[in-house]
């Protein structure tokens, strides 16, 4: 049985035993910790090694420049429709239209972080730091500088290159190893969430949840496949095919960061991308391009606004645009960071923050398809790039052969 189908029928049978054992359910949330931390535990490394190694693979610095720029803005544009559906979604459909809530006390709105402030961030003061806490962008950025002196060091820098290929190497090793516990992790996961959410309690925000669900298949369907199709030219089939194992654990996951290392397997091994594109693309994605979480933002803010009956004028609509889309580059890749970022959309607009809570009920459930949007964004920009630059193996892209992930796979 392949992976993917694997996680599936771990998910369900998750499902079915939360929901059969209740709170109880609540000792499977250890578990599947367990495997968020066995996750967790390979992607600092495995991040550096993949950047610096794809960096020295790419010589020419021109090509090297080209294909970043083409990344930000291929990101920029997917976080601008994903921003661009949520407002029209929540425009049309009105999920909180009737709920006539009143906020405690009025909120002032705060002021989003400026660029130099944004910028600062990005460059770390100490990159040992930055890997201890966990801080993704500053190591990617560590990553790339460190790769272009490589570059540059010529052959005496030879030696710390084979010092980071062989890194590379150990974690995909490392990487197909845990990812063999994979079915165990999103059992005891989804076993947790199930037993801990009540339809009941949920019944109230079914709206907005079947709403944002729908927007986030019309992005897929809308906005991936027309870059796949039109700006790629190639079949967007495969695709969804392909990526398989990466949607499974990111939408049991709720985790960017923890699908990575699974994202990077089926772009390489199912579709046929290079390793020098996935390899660094994909991370830079991972903390940069969140479509799921820029499209809920807006949503979550329309949806609060229309329960408290607020009317948001064109200026605060430019607003949200704004700042949704700097919470969605600077939130993490791990599950909860979209819901933290919302009080900064919030707080910008004068939203009532008690509507967070009035959210905190759906917002694992909100996460599962954020997440995949997040990671097939990642990967469709990808594919564009990998197939403009010449990167793209035509043949294994449409006549593939699912690889199951294996002890003994690279």
């Amino acid at each position: 049985m392949k992976l993917w189908m694997k996680i599936l029928l771990a998910l369900v049978l998750g499902v079915i035993v939360g929901a059969t054992l209740g709170p109880k359910a609540e000792l499977f949330k250890p578990i599947g910790n367990l495997f968020l931390n066995l996750i967790s535990m390979i992607i600092m490394p495995l991040v550096m090694a993949s950047i610096v190694v794809s960096v020295t693979n790419i010589h020419d610095p021109k090509r090297l420049s080209r294909v970043g720029f083409t990344a930000f803005g291929m990101f920029l544009l997917t976080t601008l429709a994903a921003i661009m559906i949520g407002l029209a979604f929540a425009h049309f459909f009105k999920p909180g239209l009737g709920m006539s809530l009143q906020a405690a006390q009025p909120i002032n709105a705060l002021s989003a972080p400026g660029f130099s402030e944004i910028m600062l961030s990005l460059i770390p003061s100490n990159p040992i730091a930055a890997i201890v806490n966990g801080n993704i962008l500053q190591v990617i950025v560590f990553s790339l500088f460190l790769g272009i002196a490589i570059n540059y060091s010529g052959e005496r820098g030879r030696a710390l290159l084979e010092v980071f290929e062989s890194l590379a190497d150990v974690m995909y090793r490392l990487t197909s190893i845990v990812m063999e516990f994979s079915p165990i992790g999103v059992f005891a996961l989804m076993a947790w969430v199930a037993g801990s959410f009540g339809v009941v309690v949920l019944l109230p925000l079914v709206k907005l949840l079947s709403i944002y669900y729908a927007a986030c298949v019309f992005h897929i369907l809308f906005v991936f496949c027309t870059i796949l199709w039109f700006m790629a030219r190639i079949s967007p089939l495969p695709f969804f095919k392909g990526m398989g194992d990466a949607i499974m654990l990111a939408f049991s996951t709720c985790s960017s960061s923890a699908t990575l290392p699974v994202s990077m397997h089926c772009l390489q091994r199912n579709l046929g991308v290079s390793k020098n594109i996935s390899n660094f693309i994909l991370p830079l994605g991972t903390t940069l391009n969140m479509n799921g979480a820029a499209l809920y933002q807006v949503m979550a803010a329309m949806f609060v606004a229309q329960a408290y009956g607020i009317d948001l004028s064109w200026m605060n609509i430019l607003i949200l645009v704004a700042v949704s889309t700097i919470s969605a580059i600077a939130a993490a890749g791990v599950p909860g960071s979209g819901f933290l970022m919302l009080s900064l959309v919030f707080g910008a607009l004068g939203l009532p923050l008690e509507g967070m809570a009035i959210l905190a009920g759906i917002d694992r459930l909100r996460e599962m398809p954020s997440t995949v949007l997040n990671v097939l964004g990642n990967c469709v920009c990808a594919l564009y790039i990998a197939a403009k630059e010449g990167e793209l193996d035509g043949r294994k892209y449409n006549h593939q052969e699912l690889v199951e992930v294996e002890g003994n796979d690279v």
